[in-house]
């Protein structure tokens, strides 16, 4: 690992921030614990290395408004943001605010890691990983009216259930269709679908 490989966890549970200190730390990279977004703010100087993991829900300052008050001071360090299950719209949000990636608890390790070392690498060549806006627009033409209904849902950040409600529709269809969207544009998780959506909404 390059020496600025540098991760933030910021949680303001104390076990939480231990127990993600230790794994990042046997995964060998640079790691600094922060209680609170604020606490963070508090003491960033104006040029911060590496990448950031918050929890998206926080007393004070949460994780939705720690990536705006990020952005408005002018860092452009990658975020990656943690959600319950319950929280996709919080996640969609996130993304929508900057967030480099989210990741649902519970998580495995390996996709922490994994998330962290795509932050790292992509901090200079923003959605270079990621099909560019032509390539997009092609794989959505590709989907029924049906699977575009679901894509919308899920990039407006509604569950499953709530969009099955609102088509008429059952809990397991939505699944299908979910799968379905997922192959076709090539989406590797709902975080990479919602990144994909945002570029192409981007550019309209």
């Amino acid at each position: 690992m390059a020496g600025n490989d540098l991760v933030h966890v910021v949680d303001d549970d104390v076990e939480v921030r231990k127990s993600l200190g230790f794994l990042l730390a046997t995964a060998d990279f640079a790691v600094r614990l922060h209680e609170s977004a604020t606490a963070f703010l508090a003491t960033a100087t104006d040029d911060i290395d590496g990448c950031i993991v918050t929890d998206v829900r926080m007393p004070g300052i949460d994780g939705i408004e720690f990536l705006r008050q990020l952005r408005a001071r002018g860092h452009r360090i990658p975020v990656i943001v943690m959600t319950g299950h319950a929280d996709v719209a919080l996640a969609v949000q996130a993304m929508k605010e900057g967030a480099a990636d989210f990741i649902e608890k519970p998580f495995n390790d390996d996709i922490l890691i994994d998330a962290i070392r795509s932050a790292l690498d992509g901090r200079n060549r923003a959605n270079a990983a990621h099909p560019q806006s032509a390539e997009i627009s092609g794989r959505l033409s590709t989907l029924s009216d049906r699977e575009r209904q679901v894509l919308d849902g899920l990039v407006s950040g509604l569950p499953n259930k709530t969009i099955a409600f609102d088509l008429g529709i059952s809990p397991r269809t939505v699944e299908i269709h979910r799968a379905n969207v997922m192959s076709k544009m090539g989406a590797s998780s709902l975080s990479h679908l919602v990144r994909m959506a945002l570029i192409v909404e981007a550019k309209d």
